[in-house]
This record gives C-alpha cells, structure tokens and sequence, in this order.
C-alpha cells in the first residue's frame, strides 16, 4: 500500500475509533444513574455497544501499522494525550442532562448508520465487513434514540424546552462529523470512503423532518470553532478521569 494512502487510511481508521470510544465513555456516564430502571440497562448497552464498535475501528488501525490488534487499542485508548485524538468535539462534550445525551446519541448513531450503509460497499473488504457487522447493531440505537428525542420533543413544555436548549448547544458541534480529514480525497478516490458530503446529504435529509416533527426548531448551520484537532477543554478532564487508573500505574498489566 502506497504511503500516503496508508497514512490516509489510518487517520481515518483512528478518528472512527475515537469517535465511538469518547462516546461510549460520555454514555457509560450514565450508568447508574439513568431516569428509569429499564433505561439504565438499555443505555449501558449501548455504551458497551460503542466501545466495541471501537475496539473494531482501532483493531483495523492496528493491524494496517503492524501493531498487536489485541493490545494497542488500550494503548489509544489509555496512554494519548489530549491533542493526538481525532473524534469529533460533539461527542466529549459534558453528559448534560437526559434530553442532551438522547439528542447527541441520536445525532451521532443517524450519521453513523448512513456512513456504515456507505462504508459496506468500501473498496476495502475489512472496512466493508466491519461496516456491516457494526451497522446490524446501530439499527437498534438509532431506534432507540429517536423514539426518546419524539418522546421528549413533543412531551410536556419542561422536556420541549430542554430538547430545544441541547439542539441549539449541539448543532453548531455537528458539522464537524462531515468535515473531511487531510487524506480522505485519496480514500474516496479509490473508493475505500464515501464523500462526506453525500453522507450529510442523507443525513439532514432524514434528521431534519425528525426534529421538525419532534416540534423542534433547528438552529442556523453556526460551526464551532472546535475541530477533530482543536478540542474543548472537557476532553482533557474526561480524560483524567478515563485514563485515571494507568495515570496512577503506568507499568501495570491487567
């Protein structure tokens, strides 16, 4: 493989298992702690979902630079520092309330579920399996979620009102998702990722009706000025408390 497409590749392979491993940890969150019995179980799952989804990701990552697929990804995970992940900011933001992270969830798993339906015809056989496995179980999610968000959107005033104020904190953080990295021409170019702008093409044109019909306003398309390289300040304290234990035993094995 060519050096520059593998460089490409890897980049993309890292923020996609980035994505999912800062997200399952902002859900893990909520262990414990969710409204309903029933919901602290099912969003547990998905936290679990997530992580696993990364473990894939990373595994793909390791195995294109020749690293062990079953240790590096704690490696990723556990020993990086703040400036060398590549997820989206939208998704190290602060768990919130119960409205925010439904609404970030579902955001994130429609992406998601369009990238992976794009990503199964990936000229790239593992990435294409990989998609196609992940995406059986990100049906569930998105299910989940956007039945939470039409719950809450045209619940009582109290849970319009706060879908609305995690709508208008969210959408300037979204963009992000579908903003292309360095070498992601190379990969399309050969057919391995899809454009990104016909996954946001798919993606507003099923979320926008969703949210509208959820009695929501959707904000003006505002980008932040947060990026996959230039994070908030939150990642560094989830970080603390996500790579607390190796911090404290950095030559221990488990």
């Amino acid at each position: 493989m060519e050096n520059d497409l593998k460089d490409a590749l890897a980049a993309r392979l890292l923020a996609m298992g980035d994505d999912e491993a800062i997200l399952g940890h902002r859900d893990s969150e909520w262990c414990g702690h969710a409204p309903i019995l029933e919901e602290d179980i099912a969003f547990a799952n998905i936290a679990l979902d997530e992580i696993g989804h990364a473990q894939v990701w990373y595994a793909l990552h390791a195995e294109l630079l020749g690293e062990d697929a079953a240790s590096y990804p704690d490696e990723l995970v556990y020993r990086r520092s703040a400036g060398a992940f590549r997820h989206a900011p939208l998704l190290e933001l602060p768990k919130g309330d119960w409205a925010f992270s439904m609404l970030r969830q579902y955001l994130f798993d429609l992406y998601e579920s369009v990238m992976l339906a794009k990503l199964a015809d990936s000229q790239n056989e593992s990435i294409a399996g990989a998609a196609i496995r992940i995406g059986r179980e990100e049906i569930y999610h998105r299910r989940h979620t956007q039945t939470w968000v039409r719950r809450l959107g045209l619940g009582t005033e109290e849970s319009n009102s706060r879908m609305q104020t995690a709508l208008d904190a969210l959408w300037p953080h979204v963009m992000e998702l579908f903003r292309p990295l360095s070498g992601d021409a190379t990969l399309i170019e050969v057919g391995i990722l899809p454009n990104l702008g016909d996954v946001q093409t798919v993606w507003e044109a099923a979320i926008r009706p969703w949210l509208t019909e959820s009695n929501l306003a959707i904000p003006e398309a505002i980008p932040s000025n947060y990026t996959r390289t230039h994070h908030t300040k939150h990642l560094a304290t989830l970080l603390d408390d996500l790579q607390e234990v190796v911090r404290l035993y950095p030559e221990g094995s488990w």
